[in-house]
C-alpha cells in the first residue's frame, strides 16, 4: 500500500481494503467492531442499572415508614407477605429454572440434570444458613447489650437477601456472556420482580423497628441497610462471570431453589398464621400474575 493510502485509524486497516479487516473477519470498515463496542457498553450500563433495582424497591419500601402508622394492620402485613411471595416463586419458575432447563438441553447435557442437582443444592444450601443465623440470633439474645451481639442480628437480616443478589448476579453475567438463552429484558424482568418483591419487604422491616420506639430516620435506614447485601453480591457474582458461566446452569438452579427456601421457610408460614391468612393467598395469587405477565412478556 502506497505510504499516502487512507487508513483507518481504531483499526489501522487500509480503507482501500475494508472489506477484509486482519484476522480474516469480513467487516465493512470498523463499523462492525464499532457497533460490537458500543453494544458491549450498553449491555454494562444496563447491568448497572438493573443490579441496583432490587436495591432501590427495598429502599422504597422502607421509605413507608414516614407514611404509615408505627404499626401496620395484619391484613396490610399479610397482603405484602403474599405478594412478595408469588413474585419469587415465578421468578424462580421463569426466570430461572427454566433458562436452566434451557441452557442444560442446548449444551447437550440431560436437561433436568442440572436443574435438580442445583435446585436441592440450594435448598440444602439456604437450610445450614438458616442453622447458623438462628445461632446467631439466639446468641444475641442472651446478650442483648453486647455490641457484637447487635453486629451478629444485623448480619442475621442482610444474609437473608443474598439468595437474591446471587440471582441477579447469575443472570447478568449470563447475560453479559453473550448466552441465548438470557435476554436483556428476560434479565430485567427478573430485576423488576425481585424490586417489586423487595418493597414490601423493605416495610415489613422498618415499620417494626418504628413500633419499637426507633425514630423514623433510623428505621428508614435499618430497612435500607437490609438490602444492601443484594447488590454487593449481584456484582461479585459478576466479576466471578469467568467461573460462573461454565456452570450456569446448576448455579441458576441454586438461585431458585434459595429462594424457595426463603418462601417457604419463612413467608408462606407468617402468611398463613392468625386471621386475614386468605387475604395472603390472594395477594400471593396477585404477585405471581403479575411477575409471570412481566417474565413472559418481557422474556
Amino acid at each position: 500500500m502506497s505510504p499516502g493510502a487512507l487508513r483507518c485509524v481504531p483499526c489501522n486497516a487500509s480503507i482501500a481494503g475494508a472489506f477484509f479487516h486482519p484476522g480474516g473477519a469480513r467487516r465493512i470498515g470498523c463499523t462492525e467492531k464499532l457497533e460490537t463496542e458500543e453494544i458491549k457498553v450498553q449491555k454494562l450500563q444496563d447491568t448497572f442499572f438493573c443490579i441496583l433495582l432490587p436495591f432501590l424497591g427495598t429502599s422504597l419500601g422502607a421509605a413507608a415508614v414516614f407514611f404509615l402508622r408505627r404499626r401496620s394492620h395484619p391484613a396490610v402485613h399479610k397482603g405484602l407477605l403474599g405478594f412478595a411471595s408469588g413474585v419469587m416463586l415465578a421468578a424462580m419458575v421463569w426466570s430461572l429454572l427454566m433458562p436452566a432447563i434451557t441452557m442444560a438441553e442446548a449444551a447437550g447435557e440431560i436437561p433436568w440434570l442440572p436443574a435438580a442437582v442445583g435446585f436441592l443444592a440450594g435448598i440444602g444450601g439456604l437450610l445450614g444458613l438458616d442453622r447458623l443465623l438462628s445461632r446467631a440470633e439466639r446468641q444475641a439474645e442472651r446478650q442483648p447489650g453486647d455490641r457484637r451481639s447487635e453486629s451478629m442480628l444485623l448480619l442475621a437480616v442482610t444474609l437473608h437477601n443474598l439468595p437474591e443478589g446471587m440471582a441477579v448476579g447469575v443472570v447478568y453475567a449470563g447475560y453479559l456472556s453473550g448466552s441465548a438463552q438470557i435476554t436483556a429484558a428476560g434479565a430485567l424482568a427478573l430485576s423488576l420482580g425481585i424490586a417489586i418483591q423487595n418493597f414490601p419487604e423493605g416495610a415489613i422491616i422498618s415499620l417494626p423497628l418504628r413500633a419499637e420506639g426507633m425514630g423514623k430516620a433510623r428505621a428508614f435506614w435499618g430497612g435500607v441497610l437490609s438490602g444492601i447485601v443484594e447488590p454487593i453480591g449481584a456484582v461479585l457474582t459478576i466479576l466471578a462471570a469467568s467461573l460462573i458461566v461454565p456452570a450456569l446452569p446448576y448455579l441458576l438452579s441454586f438461585a431458585a431453589g434459595a429462594m424457595l427456601y426463603v418462601v417457604v421457610e419463612e413467608l408462606i408460614p407468617e402468611m398463613s398464621q392468625g386471621t386475614h391468612s386468605n387475604i395472603g393467598t390472594v395477594f400471593f395469587a396477585l404477585g405471581f400474575t403479575v411477575m409471570m405477565i412481566l417474565d413472559v412478556a418481557l422474556g
